[in-house]
């Protein structure tokens, strides 16, 4: 294996720094760069000092200049509260970012992977979610900042391949949980676990019967991964898992691997909340190999054991 110069956008982030982590075990020179609004160097604080890493505090909504061989996007706020909270900035960093990543990509001849999302396909009218599928997207609701900031990057990646003939590869995430997310950035996943270690109720919207997928953080590098080093297809491809559970199954089995004795309480469901999100990964079988490993039993008992060694550091 020849090793490269990687740049990840959103390195100091959940999924970057996971990302980071592996691609300095494989031999690179990864160059992270976050601006730290939803990243954090406690992410990456491991890795500052190495001889292949290296960070930079800088807003992609910015141009940026340095070398590399590849580049994962993977800067945005992912989580309805951070990317809530400054939607125009969310949209900016979708939008004018993509176009400076790209720019940067196109110098350097680099390949760049994009992460999107399962946002882009809304409140879904197909069920589970297949690439060809447009979406159902709420184009001025609350989280369109997100949804469409993200949309638009797709399309920007596209037209610069079309254009330019640039190597681009599309994933589209799917919820994804694990160590490092941050316990207050308002995910179910990490809202629950939370509640339950606190011993407060754990609060489920609406009747709690609408349904999400779940995937481990390490399936999903492994997926990033194998995307970016394919020459097949330039995606979109859905890396998620499969495995469909409700809110109120989540909760309990939040309840069951925390020991937690926390009720569970209703509360209302929010705008343009999907009922289904559950991706069809038949190409990222196909074409990647690819297919998640962990249960959520066990994803979560890592995931609760990372929040439990926090609380008692005190760092959460």
């Amino acid at each position: 294996m020849s090793y490269k110069t990687i740049l990840v956008t959103g390195g100091a982030g959940f999924l970057g720094s996971h990302l980071c982590d592996r691609l300095i075990e494989q031999g690179n020179d990864v160059i992270c760069v976050d601006n730290f609004f939803s990243g954090s160097k406690q992410n990456i604080a491991h890795l500052i000092g190495h001889p292949r890493f290296e960070l930079i505090r800088h807003d992609i909504v910015r141009p940026l200049f340095v070398e590399a061989d590849q580049v994962y996007n993977l800067a945005c706020p992912a989580s309805p509260k951070a990317y809530q909270f400054n939607p125009i900035k969310t949209i900016k960093t979708s939008t004018v970012g993509m176009v400076n990543v790209l720019g940067l990509a196109k110098r350097c001849s680099s390949r760049v992977l994009h992460t999107s999302t399962s946002e882009v396909y809304g409140d879904p009218e197909v069920h589970p979610q297949v690439e060809e599928y447009w979406g159902n997207v709420n184009p001025i609701g609350p989280r369109s900042c997100y949804d469409e900031g993200k949309r638009v990057a797709e399309s920007l990646c596209m037209n610069y391949h079309l254009a330019h003939g640039l190597e681009v590869r599309i994933v589209r995430i799917f919820n994804t949980y694990g160590p490092r997310m941050h316990p207050d950035d308002g995910r179910v996943v990490s809202n629950f676990i939370m509640q339950a270690l606190r011993g407060e109720p754990l609060t489920l919207y609406g009747d709690g019967e609408q349904t999400r997928s779940f995937c481990y953080v390490d399936d999903l590098v492994n997926g990033l991964m194998r995307m970016m080093n394919q020459e097949e297809t330039t995606g979109p491809v859905n890396i998620g898992n499969p495995g469909e559970f409700s809110m109120k199954e989540l909760a309990e089995a939040v309840l069951a691997v925390t020991g937690s004795s926390s009720d569970i309480i209703h509360v209302p469901l929010p705008q343009d909340d999907p009922k289904q999100r559950c991706p069809d990964i038949t190409k990222a079988k196909r074409i990647l190999g690819w297919e998640p490993k962990t249960q959520l039993r066990e994803g979560l008992e890592a995931t609760v054991e990372y929040y439990r060694e926090q609380l008692q550091k005190g760092s959460l």
